[in-house]
């Protein structure tokens, strides 16, 4: 039988492990523009000078430098750099890339949130199972494991039926299938009835499903909806007091969580995807690349850090056909006959970073030096 201090040391190990990687969370809110006395804020809340002088070089395409001197942080949130062709003058980064670079801290945030979220429960399951001890009201229903869709839909049902003010989601995936938005219909538009408001993130290809359009019709004023290139894992708050999140990749068993500050940060998360997210009535910005649509610059950005097609496909919310498709046609756009060579194309693009300034955005056509890291081919070794 295990001995109950090795189980303490796990439990410990669990719930102390957040602060023994703090070199990675610290890196993630300094991304952000956290964690400096100098400037409080970050890229996703400018204060008004720097708010002014980015839109000005947004607008323009280019400050003078002198411009920037009363708003430091522009240069320390890397929202402007030198031009390389006069360097009196400032270029922006682009929005769209802003948003990528604040997503991907946000996501790994909320990645690494999870997995403690599971070591800790993992852990206490031994003492759990030793029975013979009074619990507290607040323990067993802070974190609770739903195990099966019978126990996790008779908790969401619970959770709806006692809502009254506001629903928050996130929903992974692709184009949402009809048969899963009717089977919950009923139950939104119970809480429509009842004055409840709904947000709802969706990926940008979830647009493109009718079923979804019908259904926002359908609710009217009382739900709104948004879309980004990637969001989270599934994500269900209700009245910011219970969330629900999944706890295995099938979905099969599920967390409802009711602890006030794990509650408090999740919803501190959907929060800031709203923000970035855009309106699913407004249209997806353009790239500012000819011939490259924006989910294919998304594309190009996950190849560039070295994911596989499936991997790629998943985060997007798109199948693997579907990727690779998109996969032909940037290599057409870009001139690669090899997958060694796109890679070399997409950084040449600047689609693997940060966009260059507008002069340099043209589709760069070089040879691929030989020493140049090539996108994984999922053919290849190297791409299994």
């Amino acid at each position: 039988m295990p001995d109950a201090s090795a189980h303490s040391c796990a439990a410990e190990d669990a719930l102390t492990r957040g602060s023994r990687q703090g070199w990675s969370w610290s890196q993630g809110w300094e991304m952000a523009g956290h964690g400096t006395d100098r400037h409080p804020h970050g890229a996703d809340r400018l204060c008004d000078a720097g708010d002014r002088v980015y839109s000005r070089a947004v607008r323009r395409g280019r400050v003078p430098r002198e411009d920037a001197e009363s708003v430091p942080c522009l240069l320390e949130l890397a929202l402007l750099h030198p031009d390389p062709d006069d360097m009196g003058w400032l270029v922006p980064t682009s929005p769209q890339e802003v948003m990528t670079r604040l997503l991907r801290g946000v996501y790994e945030e909320v990645s690494a949130s999870q997995a403690r979220v599971g070591d800790a429960v993992s852990a206490f399951e031994w003492y759990a199972g030793l029975g013979g001890r009074v619990r507290t009201p607040a323990e067993g229903v802070a974190i609770r494991v739903l195990d099966g869709l019978p126990r996790i839909h008779a908790a969401m049902d619970k959770a709806t039926g006692e809502c009254t003010r506001e629903v928050l989601t996130v929903q992974p995936g692709g184009i949402r299938r009809e048969d899963e938005l009717v089977e919950g219909l009923h139950r939104a538009l119970e809480m429509r009835r009842r004055g409840v408001r709904m947000r709802d993130l969706y990926t940008h290809v979830a647009r493109h499903g009718q079923g979804l359009l019908n259904y926002m019709e359908l609710m009217g004023g009382a739900a709104e909806a948004r879309t980004l290139d990637e969001v989270v894992e599934r994500l269900i708050l209700f009245d910011r007091t219970v969330a629900f999140i999944p706890a295995n990749s099938d979905r099969t068993i599920a967390l409802e969580l009711r602890h006030p500050a794990l509650v408090d940060y999740l919803v501190t998360v959907f929060e800031r995807l709203w923000r970035l997210a855009i309106p699913l009535t407004s249209p997806i910005p353009s790239t500012g690349i000819e011939g490259i649509t924006h989910r294919e610059r998304s594309i190009a950005t996950l190849l560039a850090e070295g994911h596989q097609d499936a991997v790629v496909a998943e985060r997007l919310g798109i199948s693997v056909r579907t990727c690779r498709a998109h996969i032909a046609r940037l290599s057409e756009t870009l001139g690669a006959a090899s997958r060694t060579q796109l890679g070399v194309r997409i950084a040449q693009a600047g689609l693997d970073g940060p966009q260059r300034s507008p002069g340099a955005e043209a589709v760069a056509v070089v040879e691929a030096a030989p020493a140049a890291p090539a996108v994984p081919d999922r053919g290849s070794p190297a791409g299994r």
